[in-house]
C-alpha cells in the first residue's frame, strides 16, 4: 500500500489545502453533532417500555415525519461526514 500512496504525486499546496479543508469541515461537523445532540428530547420512557406500551398512536404513525427522527437523521449523516474526512486526513498523512 505504501508504493501506491508514494506513487501518488500530490504538491505541498494541494497536500495542505487539503488537510485544512478535512479538517475545517470535520470541526464544523463535530460542532455540528454537539449542538443536534443537545436539541434532541431524551427518552423518557424508562421502564414503561417494558411494559408493551401501545405505539397504536398518532405519533406512532407518523414518526418518520418529526423533528426528533430529522435530528437523528442528521446526526447520522454528520457523523458518516466526520469519518469519511478522518480518513481522508490519516491517508494524506501517510504520503511522504
Amino acid at each position: 500500500m505504501a508504493s501506491v500512496l508514494s506513487n501518488l504525486l500530490i504538491s505541498s499546496e494541494l497536500y495542505k489545502a487539503l488537510s485544512i479543508i478535512c479538517v475545517v469541515l470535520a470541526a464544523v461537523c463535530a460542532l455540528f453533532v454537539l449542538v443536534v445532540i443537545l436539541l434532541q428530547p431524551g427518552n423518557s420512557d424508562g421502564m414503561s417500555a417494558l411494559g408493551g406500551g401501545s405505539s397504536d398512536t398518532f405519533y406512532g404513525h407518523n414518526k418518520s415525519k418529526t423533528l426528533e427522527h430529522k435530528l437523528k437523521v442528521l446526526t447520522g449523516i454528520c457523523i458518516a461526514i466526520i469519518m469519511v474526512c478522518m480518513i481522508t486526513f490519516f491517508i494524506l498523512a501517510l504520503i511522504p
